[in-house]
């Protein structure tokens, strides 16, 4: 009798719709994400039981580093913390990132120059154009034009460094809203300048959904505190903590958060 033979079938398995579905994911999954922007220096945040979320849009965050640990920053003011500070809109709103930027930018030259007409600041429009789409900033107003016209590798390093002494917003103790402002108090007035013309001024013309969205905004960044966030460094002295939570109120910005890591179940508690 004769052996039977069996038929050989293929091993081969058609990944073609399972390529296409992979593909697709990532697609979904690029286009939805939100990236973390780049930010000068790395801060690691105290810890708190909090569960609250800082959101992601419509949101002021003032970055304040660590203390200068090399012993190169003789000035005691620099060398505890320095400054910096971002502006993020919305990306489906008529306020998106890059107008809130230049609306905040606009703003803030106008305060400063205000209060030094023999100074005064002058951005032309290429610079203007870095700012507003620049994630974060922390040099004195009188360095923004110096370091809007360099390019973005050149930026990132040099506001990278915290050992220069032209690296953060500068700022003081003073409490006179009415005075001189120092840099970072001229930055709060602009914010807000800006969210009382927003609520105003800037509904015109716009959808209900629009105007909703505007009111949002408005809402976050003077009514519940949710659209300005300081993240402060772990390390940083509290007295430099203490210092732009006064500035903040001074500006009458008396509503804001403080980003913090959830504290884990083992960490101790102070």
């Amino acid at each position: 009798m004769g052996k039977v033979k069996i038929k050989k079938k293929s091993t081969l398995i058609d990944m073609t719709a399972m390529s296409d579905v992979t593909v697709l994911l990532l697609t979904f999954f690029m286009l939805t994400s939100t990236f973390l922007q780049k930010e000068p220096t790395i801060v690691y945040t105290p810890s708190s039981v909090s569960e609250e979320k800082v959101p992601m849009n419509n949101l002021v965050t003032v970055l304040v580093s660590s203390a200068d640990k090399s012993g190169k920053l003789e000035d005691p003011a620099i060398a505890e913390g320095k400054l910096f500070i971002s502006f993020t809109g919305d990306a489906d709103s008529t306020l998106s990132s890059e107008k809130i930027r230049g609306m905040m930018l606009d703003e803030a030259l106008a305060v400063y120059n205000e209060q030094h007409k023999n100074n005064p600041i002058s951005l032309n429009a290429r610079q203007k154009q870095e700012f507003r789409t620049s994630n974060m900033i922390g040099v004195p107003f009188t360095e923004l034009p110096a370091v809007l016209s360099m390019s973005i590798t050149e930026r990132d390093k040099f506001m990278g460094d915290m050992t220069n002494p032209r690296v953060g917003i500068p700022i003081d103790g003073n409490k006179d809203r009415n005075g001189r402002l120092n840099d970072f108090q001229v930055w709060l007035q602009a914010i807000y300048n800006v969210a009382q013309r927003i609520n105003t001024e800037q509904t015109e013309g716009l959808t209900p959904e629009e105007r909703a969205n505007v009111a949002n905004l408005y809402t976050a960044l003077m009514r519940k505190g949710q659209g300005i966030a300081v993240k402060a460094d772990k390390d940083t002295p509290f007295t430099t903590v203490q210092m732009v939570f006064d500035n903040l109120q001074t500006m009458k910005l008396n509503k804001f958060s403080l980003m913090t890591a959830l504290k884990s179940e083992n960490e101790p508690t102070n």
